[in-house]
């Protein structure tokens, strides 16, 4: 008497495959004979599964090469800014050698001339900087923040409140929003 009874087979992946086996079982016998088409199913499964394995192997590959090739594009993109940086700067490092010259060369150097020509760079570095959103971070008249601000002394003004920042000792600046640099202040302390 023949049976035909379905057998299922995992892989590591959770795929799976039905495999329809016939059993005969002679009378007192419970073990089932394979049938030559069962073993031509195992084989397909087997290269099923190794068209699989092999797919997974290339999705690997391929997944690595973008990451690489992200990593180069990302480098080669922050090189690109930064040298468009040096060259926006450019200008100012040519101003400051003109400015060196004049005070080196001349007899009697011209005070105000000098003042104004460093002014000048001065608010040419500022623009540059602007340019590539570098923005000072303001402390007249402001509370003490932690997030902008570093503390560096303490001052007693009756005319301030407590947290108050007195003076600002070095400007810091904030880049597209984060900050470089905290500014360096100092904060009335009144008790």
């Amino acid at each position: 008497m023949a049976e035909e009874k379905k057998l299922v087979v995992n892989n590591e992946d959770g795929d799976e495959a039905e495999i329809n086996l016939q059993m005969k079982t002679p009378a007192g016998e419970e073990t089932p004979e394979e049938v030559p088409d069962t073993a031509a199913q195992i084989e397909k499964l087997q290269a099923d599964l190794s068209a699989k394995d092999d797919r997974l192997l290339r999705l690997q590959a391929d997944f690595e090469n973008f990451r690489k090739r992200t990593v180069k594009e990302k480098s080669e993109l922050a090189a690109v800014i930064e040298q468009a940086f040096l060259k926006d700067l450019l200008p100012l490092l040519d101003n400051l050698n003109r400015a060196l010259d004049a005070a080196n060369n001349t007899e009697a150097v011209d005070a105000d001339a000098l003042r104004k020509g460093i002014e000048m760079i001065k608010q040419e570095t500022v623009a540059v900087m602007g340019k590539h959103g570098l923005e000072p971070i303001d402390t007249q008249g402001k509370m003490f923040d932690p997030n902008f601000h570093q503390a560096v002394g303490a001052v007693q003004d009756e005319s301030k409140a407590d947290g108050t920042i007195a003076t600002e000792l070095q400007r810091g600046y904030v880049a597209r929003g984060r900050v470089i640099r905290p500014s360096m202040v100092q904060v009335v302390n009144n008790g």
